[in-house]
């Protein structure tokens, strides 16, 4: 089992920027993707952005391309996600997320956060 525990949510004017980060712990050696989510209300999931937890390579959703990175730490057992340049469509809950498997890094996340909120004024 993996637990995860999502921090630094919280309410940031638009062009403004905000860091979230997620402790990792229990098998984390299992894991392979680390990623994160956000869903907005009445919303889909989706996802915004992943990172190899062995090599560190990285996937972003197009729509947060340029403005958003993700990195981890491996000694803290942390990801971390740097928002920059936040829009008011970016407002959601944003969950960590983990997984073993190799395949996909936009599906089939075994572990989950409890989300943090993200509010966007504009």
């Amino acid at each position: 089992q993996v637990q995860l525990v999502e921090s630094g949510g919280g309410l940031v004017q638009a062009g403004g920027s905000l860091r979230l980060s997620c402790a990792a712990s229990g098998r984390t050696p299992s894991i392979y993707f680390m990623a994160w989510f956000r869903q907005a209300p009445g919303k889909e999931r989706d996802f915004v952005a992943a990172i190899t937890w062995p090599g560190g390579r990285t996937y972003y959703a197009d729509s947060v391309k340029g403005r958003f990175t993700i990195s981890r730490d491996n000694a803290k057992n942390m990801v971390y996600l740097q928002m920059n340049s936040l829009k008011p469509e970016d407002m959601a809950v944003y969950y960590c997320a983990a997984k073993t498997g190799r395949t996909s890094y936009s599906t089939g996340y075994d572990y989950w956060g409890q989300g943090t909120q993200v509010t966007v004024s504009s």
